[in-house]
């Protein structure tokens, strides 16, 4: 009986064997952007350390434009020290993934690191997509040994996210930060630099930690004191430029911080005039890093600016405190800011903000999270679409009328245009922007 029992357990156990093996067996890493369904999916979440997965919608324009930037990523991350697999969910099929998930969006893009699901909204462009997901697998605080280490570092982080370099800090100081802030930033610290590096990153005296902002040319020093919670504060006062321009990505950037924003509402950002005004608004963020400062252009998002009651006839340049969802105030005086002395005028602002001096609204569209959410999950809109369509064949078979050739071609005209606006606002819904 014991050899029964002896043999029995062998046997399951080479089973086991035999199915990991098979299991593991059936994905490589080799480039290719793997198609995942409900048999295989945990099989190959499990195979990989990293694994970058997009669900989409076969009808889903933005999960078409998606597709061929992710052919092109995928060999490149297949190539890295630490390999990050690409693979495609049919969400719309596999609901029973989709709803494991929370999928309520097309594409939805998550990584699983060792199994683990995170969010991931940053870039879709083959390139930066790259570069973004490489911080999932570097470490958390790089340690830099040299001045050309230094140089390196901060060029292969590229321009995308900040940048922190603690000089003569050990990395024990900022790994939790590093930790919590791993998405949005790159962290390192310096243990051996010369007085060239002082020089170029403009410190006198360590320990100090820089931030970079390379894209918009910005640094900043910190000489402490180095405790958690003004370490912290430090942090994500710089995880942004001084003056944030509003789009969709820097938006979904914004919905963790707690900071209310100063809104300014241009006609057009590319416009020299509002240039102008952008660099005055620099020097008035640097002086109230407790509020995050930003602008939008009519011209570049004219949905957006309408949310703060801005139209054709509105003064322009306009500026609001925003607090990043359904509410925000004017102050009372400073409607709009002239040509003429604008340094002037947005201190007024910011002093009759600081004073209570303001009119408290509500926007006229979209939350905050509607532009980057769906503001009706996938099952609800079909619900809803289902609905819509019973009444509708409600009201035609109960028509008194016979319908004619020329009534008919109404009706169907209809149909077609709502069809056509329901896409439309569909892809609004989503939050998505056109690539």
């Amino acid at each position: 009986m014991r050899l029964l029992l002896l043999a029995l357990s062998i046997s399951l156990s080479l089973h086991q064997s035999l199915s990991s093996s098979s299991s593991s067996s059936q994905f490589s890493i080799d480039g290719k952007v793997l198609e995942l369904d409900e048999s295989n999916f945990d099989a190959a979440i499990s195979s990989f350390d990293y694994v970058f997965v997009d669900f989409y919608a076969p009808w889903c324009g933005h999960c078409k434009r998606l597709s061929p930037e992710l052919d092109k990523a995928a060999p490149v991350l297949a190539g890295l020290k630490e390999p990050i697999v690409i693979a495609k969910v049919n969400a719309d099929k596999f609901r029973s993934l989709a709803n494991k998930y929370e999928i309520d969006g097309f594409p939805t893009l998550k990584i699983f690191m060792h199994g683990v699901p995170t969010d991931y909204w940053g870039p879709r462009k083959a390139d930066l997509l790259v570069q973004s997901l490489r911080k999932f697998v570097a470490p958390d605080v790089a340690v830099l040994n040299s001045d050309s280490a230094i140089s390196d570092f901060v060029e292969a982080a590229g321009t995308d996210f900040p940048i922190y370099v603690g000089f003569g800090l050990d990395e024990s100081v900022i790994s939790n930060l590093a930790m919590k802030y791993k998405k949005k930033a790159w962290f390192s610290v310096a243990k051996d630099f010369s007085e060239d590096v002082k020089m170029l990153y403009e410190f006198d005296k360590v320990p100090a930690l820089a931030s970079l902002h390379p894209s918009y040319s910005e640094q900043s020093i910190f000489y402490g004191p180095f405790e958690d919670q003004f370490l912290e504060d430090f942090v994500k006062q710089n995880l942004f430029p001084l003056v944030v321009p509003i789009n969709y990505d820097t938006l979904k950037l914004l919905k963790d911080d707690e900071r209310k924003i100063v809104l300014t509402i241009v006609d057009d950002v590319e416009d020299e005039k509002s240039k102008v005004l952008i660099k005055i608004l620099r020097a008035a963020a640097s002086a109230n890093r407790d509020l995050v400062f930003g602008y939008v252009g009519v011209k570049q998002w004219e949905d957006f600016a309408e949310t703060f009651e801005v139209y054709k006839e509105t003064k322009l340049p306009k500026m609001v405190v925003w607090d990043g969802n359904e509410e925000y105030s004017t102050v009372i005086g400073s409607e709009s800011i002239d040509e003429q002395d604008q340094g002037s005028q947005i201190m007024r602002f910011l002093e009759g903000y600081r004073e209570g001096s303001v009119i408290h609204k509500q926007v006229s569209g979209p939350t905050f999270m509607g532009f980057i959410h769906s503001l009706l999950g996938i099952r609800t809109l079909y619900i809803v679409v289902f609905v819509g369509a019973v009444i509708v064949f409600f009201l035609i078979i109960t028509k008194e009328e016979p319908l004619t050739v020329g009534t008919r071609d109404r009706v169907d005209h209809a149909s077609s245009s709502s069809t056509s606006q329901g896409e439309s606002k569909e892809a609004h819904r989503f939050g998505e922007k056109e690539d």
